[in-house]
């Protein structure tokens, strides 16, 4: 396969799991922001979701504060953030009309209908009211796609880098999300005597889609700790990241066939650490060591790809 067409499939891949990823943490967020708290509680929440996207920079150089109004905007159709809702899908569409004969019909189809759908938010003030709707179209598109994809691309290289940029970008996600609100939650829980905030590490869970998962194989009440060997190291959780990199891995060695690749290597080195990891030691070290140090490494990994396998240089 041409380098150039692995590089649009890829990315549009990562930019339709990117606009999800957005679409479920805002959803989650602005629900919790109508439950009864003071103002500096929802400054810290609509910071997280900042934290999160990794634009907090971006953000302060437009907005003069953090609010549910200016994130919800910034997140959603602000066309000046790369990692917006607006920019992701308008990026992810780009990449599938460049490489349309890469595609089945009915996976170019549903991209394009996709962002023709789209248009009718764009007029709309999400600010005040139908962003919960809004998420969830977003949520189920992005399900649609992935869904086509599955059900009809020839199991060949273009479905390969498909799969390979959703499961990238998902455990880029899954990692910020957990690494955020556990260094936020876990101060609050000491302050609180051990108390442990139901609807926020509820929220946590739901933002994965993993609140049922959770019940289903803890039947417990909700435990910091249990919450993150769930979306770190059970291989059984679809955005947890050992079953991200179950997934990296082989896709990997197929693409690059007989050949050795330093990405083969370094996401060899990720998988083994999830695998044969323990979380008591994860803990033992700092789950926020562990998850900058996943952070980087998955970074490392996307560049080593980007090298390796795709167009663009480094």
């Amino acid at each position: 396969m041409l380098s150039r067409t692995a590089d649009n499939l890829y990315w549009m891949a990562r930019y339709i799991e990117r606009a999800e990823n957005v679409a479920r943490v805002l959803d989650v967020t602005y629900n919790m922001s109508l439950l009864p708290s003071d103002s500096s509680n929802e400054h810290d929440l609509w910071n997280a979701v900042l934290e999160i996207a990794g634009i907090r920079h971006i953000f302060d150089s437009t907005y003069p504060t953090i609010n549910a109004t200016n994130v919800i905007k910034h997140l959603v159709m602000d066309s000046h953030n790369p990692s917006s809702i607006y920019s992701t899908l308008r990026s992810a569409r780009e990449n599938a009309r460049a490489v349309r004969v890469a595609m089945t019909v009915e996976t170019w189809e549903n991209m394009n209908t996709l962002w023709l759908e789209f248009g009718q938010y764009i007029k709309q003030d999400l600010t005040q009211s139908g962003l919960g709707e809004f998420c969830e179209w977003v949520k189920s598109r992005s399900h649609l796609f992935r869904g086509v994809c599955f059900g009809t691309m020839l199991r060949d290289d273009a479905f390969n880098f498909v799969r390979l940029g959703t499961f990238m970008e998902r455990a880029d996600n899954t990692a910020r999300l957990l690494d955020v609100k556990y260094e936020v939650l876990i101060p609050q829980q000491a302050a609180n005597d051990g108390a442990v905030d139901y609807y926020e590490w509820s929220a946590v869970l739901r933002s994965v889609s993993a609140f049922q998962a959770y019940q289903k194989v803890y039947s417990d009440a909700i435990d910091p700790v249990k919450v993150s060997e769930l979306l770190v190291l059970r291989q059984d959780m679809p955005r947890s990241l050992h079953a991200c990199y179950a997934e990296i891995m082989p896709i990997l060695r197929q693409v690059a066939g007989a050949r050795q690749t330093e990405a083969e290597r370094l996401a060899g080195q990720t998988h083994a650490t999830l695998h044969y990891g323990r979380m008591l030691d994860i803990l033992k070290d700092g789950l926020h060591t562990f998850l900058d140090d996943f952070i980087l490494a998955n970074r490392r990994l996307g560049d080593e790809i980007q090298r390796s396998f795709l167009n663009a240089t480094v």
